[in-house]
């Protein structure tokens, strides 16, 4: 077993934490559930994620997301609302991540090791100031190792989100500025046009990459628990879910 610094695990954890924290947003198992109960895709998402804030106000939801057009959120959730309650749409999206990680890593090599390594640094993570990781580390998790396993990399994604946004903030980076540099082919998905667009120079692209430092600082002390087998735990079971879904 090759040891690694801390900063070494969050370069190489964190960017599959992004990606495999939402692997299961728009399945098609996700989709018809949120079919189901009445809700769009839009609406799913948008309640299902920021349900675990409460009934709330959308400003509340945009102000914890970061990155979409405030309108559309607007929209969104007061439709959303309309249909179900919105902790009720949070723990129903939630159950989609455990069905998810039933589905697809049960064959994962080591996942109970994963569970374990990512359940130490979510208790280990301050919720001060992440108001959607905090609502989200509050939810109940699945007992089995495969679906407590997607809803652990859901909660570990939210931790670094909303660390990004304080950081964002620190740097001096709007929300919509972010989202024009850092998901520029996304504009679309998130309510924003090619007219919303913010001019980006060379300090903007600075500042941004100021955040990341920031953000890596904020949500370090957590990944810092493990020792050197609880990191090898996390980043083999990051390997062998993402090579699990292709």
């Amino acid at each position: 077993m090759t040891s690694m610094t801390n900063e070494e695990l969050l370069a190489n954890a964190c960017p599959l934490i992004g990606t495999l924290g939402a692997a299961f947003y728009f399945t098609p198992a996700t989709l018809g559930r949120g079919g189901a109960l009445g809700l769009d895709f839009a609406q799913f998402y948008v309640m299902g994620r920021g349900g675990v804030l409460g009934d709330v106000e959308p400003v509340t939801v945009w102000s914890a997301f970061g990155y979409f057009n405030p309108a559309m959120v607007d929209a969104t959730w007061n439709a959303g609302k309309a249909i179900m309650a919105p902790r009720e749409a949070a723990r129903e999206h939630f159950a989609c991540a455990a069905t998810h990680g039933r589905e697809h890593y049960s064959g994962v090599a080591g996942i109970e090791a994963f569970v374990e390594a990512a359940d130490a640094v979510v208790a280990a993570a301050d919720p001060f100031g992440l108001s959607l990781f905090a609502g989200y580390s509050a939810e109940p998790r699945a007992d089995d190792a495969p679906a407590r396993a997607q809803q652990l990399l859901t909660v570990l994604r939210e931790y670094r989100g909303s660390a990004h946004l304080i950081a964002l903030r620190a740097a001096g980076v709007d929300s919509k500025t972010a989202h024009f540099v850092k998901r520029p082919n996304d504009i679309g998905m998130f309510g924003w046009t090619a007219a919303d667009a913010p001019q980006i120079t060379d300090a903007t692209h600075a500042a941004m990459a100021e955040a990341e430092r920031t953000t890596d600082k904020i949500v370090a002390p957590a990944f810092a628990v493990l020792d050197d087998a609880g990191r090898e735990s996390l980043m083999t079971g990051l390997a062998g879910i993402a090579a699990a879904i292709g």
